[in-house]
């Protein structure tokens, strides 16, 4: 796609930890000398001093389930490109917070893709997740039928269904990316219910033991954000990207008892875990990535030690946050005890 100057960019989310990210790549692009970067957020997860301070940035405190504000702000800045990264991403608690959900993380969606539409956007990219496979079998293949076991993963996965019908009925070009187990600095290490390597490092910090449900052999694939955030930011760019869906991640799966051993070592302090009960949710989950490996070959994979270590270093500057709790829960039944208010 040709680029001009002056774009004006959309990025939902943009104050969290992966939106403030993308932020940061999108202003280090240089076929965008002159973007214009507008981040949306309601500050629920994310914080304003995430957002780079930079005349080419505008902040606009809101969220995407607030449809009028949302088609305002299309009418008024026509978004040549859209990021949509802004979710409640806590899996597991999803199904205590189903409402919540679907209005944020469907509805909130589709206002966006509504806009887009009707203002003529040129490419919407959207941070799924590997949460559309469910209980899939590992390494989890873009051509493998989606089967989502918990209302996040199915929120996500009709989101990208309704990108796709967009595509073919109104023309709306899309690039969709499933993301998994992403880490780094600007994790919100309040937020107990997500973010398995934030939760460790707050613990830790707090001279409290590192929570494990289960016995701790649940496998994932960890992924340190910088080597992510700029593929994410120049998609709309890559020609071979329009109208994909790629997974995206580290290759190298490991088991949430070693990723507690690795986050004490980064940490510099000893190994103290907790196990709790099992909780509901998918045991193994890691992908391959061979789709996203041929159309975007710059993507680094950065050793899980080393990324780590970069995330410990700011942890350990960062202000200790209380553990946020989230309000209201819609359903009591199953809900963890360690998850309660």
């Amino acid at each position: 796609m040709s680029v001009r100057q002056g774009d004006s960019i959309l990025v939902t989310g943009g104050a969290g930890f992966m939106g403030s990210h993308v932020v940061d790549a999108i202003l280090a692009e240089p076929a965008w000398p002159s973007a214009r970067v507008t981040v949306l957020d309601d500050l629920s997860g994310g914080v304003l001093s995430n957002v780079p301070q930079d005349e080419r940035v505008d902040f606009v405190r809101g969220g995407v389930e607030d449809v009028e504000l949302v088609g305002r702000l299309f009418a008024e800045r026509r978004f040549r490109y859209v990021y949509h990264l802004a979710a409640y991403a806590a899996e597991g608690l999803s199904h205590f917070i189903r409402r919540f959900n679907y209005a944020n993380n469907l509805l909130g969606s589709v206002n966006l893709i509504n806009a887009a539409v009707n203002h003529g956007c040129e490419c919407f990219v959207f941070t799924s997740s590997i949460a559309v496979y469910g209980h899939g079998r590992s390494p989890l293949s873009e051509d493998d039928p989606p089967t989502p076991a918990d209302p996040y993963g199915i929120a996500k996965l009709a989101v990208e269904w309704d990108l796709a019908a967009a595509r073919q009925t109104h023309g709306l070009p899309y690039v969709i990316f499933r993301p998994h187990n992403v880490y780094g600095p600007r994790q919100n290490l309040a937020d107990k219910y997500r973010n398995v390597v934030g939760i460790f490092m707050n613990r830790l910090l707090n001279g409290l033991p590192m929570p494990i449900f289960g016995d701790g052999t649940q496998t994932r694939a960890f992924t340190y954000i910088g080597d992510i955030a700029a593929e994410i930011a120049r998609s709309p760019l890559n020609t071979a990207a329009i109208n994909g869906t790629f997974n995206l991640g580290s290759d190298h799966p490991e088991t949430v008892n070693r990723l507690a051993e690795l986050v004490a070592e980064a940490m510099g302090l000893p190994v103290a875990t907790v196990h709790l009960p099992p909780r509901q949710e998918v045991h193994v989950a890691y992908c391959d990535h061979s789709r996203a490996r041929r159309v975007f070959p710059a993507i680094n994979q950065t050793p899980l030690t080393q990324g780590l270590a970069g995330m410990a270093a700011w942890a350990k500057r960062t202000p200790i946050p209380p553990p946020q709790s989230f309000e209201p829960i819609e359903i009591e039944a199953g809900l963890p005890p360690s998850w309660r208010a």
